[in-house]
């Protein structure tokens, strides 16, 4: 089962272990390590906890994570070798999920037609960045500050930017957050039309629902972000589609 402990967080531990096995002999470098699946199953955690781990000991360089191959060692740990620890993509999405959901409702019961002006540019905006090679979703980032600056809550946008901060400075998170673009995953703008219409009912309920909705999706595409086989298998598929239309249009 998986439990949380005094050691720190489950994906900690989980990268603690693994470091030692690499110490010990057990992987050498240039070997694949077990798939996700195994290693959950072994240590009685679930696969993003796997991910989480992973993703800690490729940020020290430690392991490689290769898109649709696995995860190998990359180097033998140092006798002082521990993993940093800084948020990962996961928890600060949870904590978003969490925080902006509540924003939502509040703004939503506040906010004014020039700021609901401002949330429709946004999501305009939003589209275009989506359609730039390597955009860098700022547009997404002020559309979610914009909800929690109408909130009249200091508080609460101080909040919301921290974990926004975070996004972009945690390493942790920073990555995976690159694998996701790497992985074609990008801001969906229907989900960003839910919110706004929402919040342009002044619909609390329906605002913290459609704010819950869109974080939860965005958990799920860092899930697919990470997933060992996903993107490739992705690919092939797209891949496959493109030929067939070739063909016919040919």
């Amino acid at each position: 089962m998986e439990s949380t402990s005094a050691q720190g967080r489950l994906f900690q531990e989980l990268a603690r272990k693994i470091t030692h096995l690499i110490a010990s002999g057990t992987y050498n470098v240039g070997e694949r390590l077990p798939p996700e699946r195994e290693l959950a199953l072994e240590h009685e955690v679930s696969r993003p906890t796997v991910r989480e781990a992973l993703i800690a000991l490729e940020v020290q360089g430690i392991v490689e994570v290769r898109v649709g191959s696995g995860a190998y060692v990359k180097r033998m740990p140092g006798k002082n070798d521990i993993p940093g620890f800084n948020i990962s993509a996961f928890e600060l999405t949870e904590a978003r999920l969490l925080f902006e959901g509540e924003a939502a409702a509040l703004a939503a019961t506040q906010i004014n037609d020039e700021e609901l002006a401002e949330l429709d540019l946004l999501v305009r905006d939003i589209a275009e960045e989506n359609h730039k090679p390597g955009g860098t979703e700022q547009a997404d980032r002020a559309f979610h500050l914009a909800i929690a600056r109408a909130t009249r809550n200091t508080a609460i946008y101080n909040t919301i930017e921290e974990l926004w901060r975070l996004r972009s400075t945690s390493p942790e998170s920073a990555l995976l957050h690159e694998k996701a673009r790497t992985a074609n995953v990008k801001p969906v703008v229907d989900e960003h039309m839910a919110i706004l219409r929402a919040l342009r009912a002044h619909d609390p309920a329906q605002a913290r629902a459609a704010m819950r909705t869109h974080l939860s999706a965005v958990l799920e595409s860092l899930l697919f972000a990470t997933e060992e086989a996903a993107i490739a298998a992705a690919r092939k598929i797209a891949n496959a589609k493109r030929a067939r239309y070739t063909q016919v249009t040919a």
